[in-house]
């Protein structure tokens, strides 16, 4: 592959118009061109950046080495495998796809084709995250709460698939060991779909996961805890603050360590930026990204297992 990485973005609405910026200013990249059905979105985001407007989502098949897909879910699998199958390296857009048997097969062509494929689970690429991700050590119980108001946004799918998937991707990542049992409960509130829910995890190394997601909360309210054999960190997505806690020193004349309480303001940084560097620098190089087409299925795996737990109970 030349120093040049051409690269293209099919679709570019909310999201995907935000791939096109950062590839535009990425050296070593060029933007080769945007695709979007809407034909007035199309040019609009192709004249910012300098570069063609195409509507056709297969238009881009032999120009790119590289694409970024963020298209709606139940589109992935019609979209990105003509690219796989060329082996074009991908940016998939989270969820990996809308069923277990469209995710399968994007990741089993990535895979035959030798196609990098790195699914877009920006909570990843949180500084806060991977900041606590680098100091975790066996986590025996980790609790995360994502809540928020209610947005006219993503109303097509429940909270788990919409909210949830990014803490269950999280916590698969800091745990990698294999779900032993899930529970779950939830409801409806707004919408025809589960808008509040709770699941608890449990995995073979003994380890437990409590998760709660909702979209109908009055604030916004997104933290992760973490308790490991001697330490306990949490950090807080909004302000990004770490808080750390461990045994210290044992006081003279004392039979157990004073616990010590730390605070770490973690430098912001933008995660989008930073989830399409990695990825360019994972084509460029040929390495494993951080989140793998078999992570973006793991996660879909267990937060579809978690819904059909809600529903059925909510049936019964």
């Amino acid at each position: 592959m030349s120093d040049a990485i051409r690269v293209g973005v099919i679709g570019v609405g909310y999201l995907g118009r935000f791939h096109a910026r950062i590839y535009n200013d990425m050296p070593g990249v060029e933007l080769v061109g945007v695709v979007d059905t809407d034909r007035e979105t199309a040019d609009r985001i192709a004249a910012e950046y300098d570069t063609r407007a195409l509507y056709d989502p297969m238009a881009l098949l032999d120009q790119v080495d590289v694409v970024s897909v963020v298209v709606p879910t139940s589109l992935h699998r019609q979209v990105a495998v003509p690219y796989l199958e060329k082996g074009i390296h991908m940016l998939l857009e989270k969820p990996v796809a809308s069923t277990l048997e469209d995710a399968k097969v994007i990741v089993e062509t990535a895979r035959k084709h030798n196609a990098t494929l790195q699914i877009g689970h920006l909570e990843r690429f949180n500084a806060g995250i991977m900041a606590l991700a680098d100091h975790v050590n066996k986590p025996r119980f980790i609790e995360a709460h994502r809540l928020g108001p209610f947005v006219e946004r993503a109303t097509d799918v429940d909270v788990v698939t919409d909210l949830m998937i990014h803490d269950i991707d999280i916590i698969l990542s800091l745990v990698g060991d294999k779900l032993s049992s899930i529970a779950a409960t939830g409801t409806p509130v707004l919408t025809n779909h589960v808008d509040i829910a709770n699941a608890r995890l449990e995995f073979t190394n003994g380890a437990v996961a409590n998760v709660t997601a909702s979209r109908v909360s009055s604030k916004k309210f997104r933290r992760i805890r973490v308790f490991s054999r001697n330490s306990y960190r949490a950090i807080n997505f909004v302000d990004q603050q770490l808080e750390v806690a461990y045994p210290g020193d044992i006081p003279e004349g004392q039979n157990f360590p004073e616990i010590v309480y730390e605070s770490h303001s973690i430098t912001p940084s933008q995660p989008l930026d930073a989830e399409l560097a990695h990825f360019i620098d994972a084509v460029r190089n040929g390495k494993q990204p951080l989140v793998t087409g078999e992570d973006g299925m793991e996660a879909l795996r267990v937060a579809m297992q978690v819904t059909d737990i809600i529903n059925k109970a909510n049936q019964g």
